[in-house]
């Protein structure tokens, strides 16, 4: 069935019969949630051993470092190796710290409107205006950050080979623009991987503010689920060999390949910008947990060890993403009223309706007792200029769970659309 060709009369009885589906759905009082990329509890299981890594006091001496004491700032140096192993830079460009790649990543922006970059003439605070790029559809909880400090908030649409980068380099020839949000592997909610040719072009760009800070959240470097570790390129050893080693932050967490309530997370940068930014930070605190830093180095090793244990959470995660796919391509493919990426790893499916269907699909879903991101939260401001994008998240519910929902969501599609074209006609 083709919607786009429907006369008014079959709109009608096409609409009474979603209609009528849309309602059984509803009455069944459902409570699923398809809201955030959160680890299943299968997934959590599959870390219990990181709990009993240490056993005892002899065991927390790292390096002739003392784990259970004050001191480290950088972390420990097997934890700052690790994530080195796992990112491909050096060891000495990690800092590894608490939980939240997110604090991490709040904190660095806090301190660039606190105190100035390393390379700012000011503080940002003091600066007329900062505005921000903000690769969309994106993470929301990016956009929050540097809404929270009063930046505009530039929009850069996203193409299947990340930025486009042709707005890009033309908006950063004002010096007012200070920065640049990425998810450069398995994007948020995309699943798009930048293309080597966007990397180079990122890598080489030359701001006119001497102080842009290209924020790399590289958030799902190890996170395939269907096929082999894509390797990708070391965006600092990329943007040094273009003469802007200092205009980088990459971060990482271990969020979703250990605990999210008791991972550990970094950020890597260039050797003058760590010296710049552990004088700042050692205001504000002596060390993070290097115990659970520890336990994250006994328990992951390695680049290869994480690898391997990321195929055990590929185990259920690629039947769930299977499921979402299979649901999308049988019911909403026929009929032309919807499209999305087709990921190979991270955590989400970006998925767009028909212009302005959006919101109005995301209400009938939460109506019918499925939870989902709010509609227009991938976009800064949370404004989608087309009303289309919504982000599903399949990790979490249990698999019939989520064949439930992936039901009621497709029907809410549906509604929406047919809402819509009936009005219309």
């Amino acid at each position: 069935m083709d919607y786009m060709a429907l006369s008014a009369a079959e709109w009608q009885q096409e609409y009474d019969k979603v209609s009528a589906e849309y309602e059984s759905w509803k009455a069944k009082g459902l409570k699923l949630n398809m809201a955030r990329g959160k680890p299943s509890k299968q997934q959590l299981d599959l870390v219990s051993g990181i709990l009993t890594a240490l056993t005892s006091a002899e065991e927390c001496v790292d390096s002739g470092v003392d784990a259970r004491n004050y001191g480290e700032l950088k972390g420990l140096e097997s934890a700052r190796k690790l994530f080195a192993d796992i990112l491909g830079c050096k060891t000495s460009q990690v800092f590894a710290g608490g939980n939240s790649s997110l604090q991490l990543m709040y904190d660095t922006v806090s301190k660039a409107y606190t105190h100035g970059l390393l390379h700012s003439e000011k503080p940002w605070c003091k600066e007329e205006s900062v505005k921000w790029l903000c690769p969309a559809p994106g993470y929301d909880r990016h956009f929050k950050v540097t809404e929270s400090f009063g930046f505009e908030l530039i929009t850069i649409p996203m193409t299947e080979n990340g930025p486009d980068m042709d707005i890009v380099e033309n908006l950063i020839k004002d010096p007012s623009v200070k920065g640049m949000w990425n998810v450069p592997k398995y994007s948020n909610p995309d699943g798009i991987i930048y293309s080597d040719e966007t990397i180079r072009r990122i890598a080489s760009m030359k701001p006119a503010a001497p102080d842009f800070l290209l924020m790399w959240d590289n958030a799902y470097c190890i996170h395939e689920f269907d096929g082999e570790f894509v390797p990708f390129k070391d965006i600092l050893s990329e943007c040094e060999k273009y003469g802007n080693a200092d205009m980088v932050f990459e971060f990482a967490s271990t969020s979703k390949v250990t605990l999210p309530g008791a991972g550990i997370a970094c950020f890597a940068c260039s050797e003058a910008n760590m010296a710049y930014m552990k004088k700042l930070i050692s205001a504000q605190t002596i060390s993070f947990d290097k115990i659970n830093q520890l336990r994250h180095a006994l328990f992951l090793k390695d680049r290869a060890t994480a690898l391997a244990h990321m195929t055990k959470h590929a185990e259920f995660l690629k039947p769930k993403f299977d499921i979402v796919l299979e649901y999308l391509e049988r019911e909403i493919k026929p009929l032309d009223i919807g499209k999305w990426h087709t990921p190979k790893g991270g955590y989400f499916v970006s998925f767009f309706t028909i212009p302005g269907c959006a919101k109005r699909t995301n209400q009938l879903a939460k109506e019918a007792g499925v939870v989902m991101t709010a509609a227009g939260a991938t976009y800064p401001y949370g404004i989608d200029p087309e009303d289309s994008n919504l982000r599903i998240a399949p990790s979490y519910p249990p698999v019939e769970e989520l064949k439930e929902a992936m039901s009621v969501f497709c029907t809410c599609v549906k509604l929406a659309a047919a809402e819509k074209l009936l009005a219309e006609k």
